[in-house]
């Protein structure tokens, strides 16, 4: 059980709710923004004693029946709520370190598929693999230190490196912040995780901002349009699997079978095909 996270968590998400969105007044003295902490109490059904313990992180452990009140209290999403369950120790912890080897199987599959632009991020952001359209698309992550291929690190402390042209980077951080959010209660052994959220930290002011607002749940991002120097504006279909066994996640963009951004693709396929080539020894 983490009681600071626990107990930061629960103040987010009290005080983004006014009390109209769970049927109560705001009432002419109401001075502070979001519910009171006797009103969650009273909606979770627990003591406002206990709930007040629970925001100061001084609280035993909540049972899986006082977190389900929690959570219905202050309209979690699914997500919201599982990730209160992680951070009040009632649900699986990984521990340990994240996983960085990608399954054969799936390697395989990238290279199969000649016409979609695919790539697996760890639960860090770092790309542990690519196919040569994503190669030509954005960068040649294989050519790269594993440092150099953290995309949350690009976004936040080398913003002219990561763009590509991308049309939402601005998004992508938000979701990034999530991701490692998440990661972090997965994980808060592993130095690669508490060493690069240390750094993000420390060396942007952007990430510490939305670190602070304790999200956990992005939007689904279903395109994305690059500015490409070879070929122009490509819009994409965006599609992300999770891969659950080592906790990372298969990206796969691709485009409408004869559409133009389809072509593009192509074009942008047999292009970097002649380069990579081209610089084989």
């Amino acid at each position: 059980m983490d009681k600071q996270q626990l107990a930061e968590f629960l103040r987010s998400r009290r005080e983004r709710l006014r009390p109209e969105d769970v049927g109560l007044s705001s009432g002419p003295r109401r001075r502070t923004p979001g519910l009171r902490r006797e009103e969650v109490a009273v909606l979770a059904h627990i003591s406002t004693e206990y709930y007040v313990r629970l925001e100061q992180g001084r609280a035993p452990r909540p049972s899986a029946e006082v977190l389900a009140g929690i959570a219905s209290a202050l309209l979690l999403t699914d997500a919201e709520s599982g990730h209160l369950h992680v951070l009040a120790g009632t649900a699986p912890n990984r521990g340990g370190l994240h996983r960085r080897d990608v399954r054969p199987s799936i390697l395989a599959l990238l290279d199969r598929l000649p016409q979609t632009a695919g790539f697996v991020v760890s639960a860090m952001f770092e790309v542990l693999a690519c196919n040569d359209l994503m190669a030509a698309l954005m960068e040649d992550f294989r050519e790269l230190a594993p440092r150099d291929r953290n995309l949350a690190r690009r976004a936040f402390l080398d913003p002219n490196r990561s763009l590509y042209g991308v049309s939402d980077a601005t998004e992508f951080r938000h979701h990034a912040v999530m991701r490692l959010r998440s990661a972090h209660v997965r994980y808060p052994a592993d130095p690669a995780v508490t060493g690069l959220l240390d750094e993000l930290l420390a060396g942007s002011p952007e990430f510490a901002r939305l670190w602070e607002r304790h999200d956990v749940q992005a939007a689904t991002v279903l395109t994305k349009s690059f500015d490409h120097p070879l070929v122009g504006k490509i819009t994409v279909d965006c599609d992300s699997l999770d891969l659950t066994d080592r906790d990372q996640t298969l990206v796969l963009y691709s485009a409408t079978p004869g559409s133009r951004d389809a072509e593009a693709l192509a074009l942008l396929n047999v292009l970097g095909a002649q380069t990579f080539s081209t610089d084989s020894p």
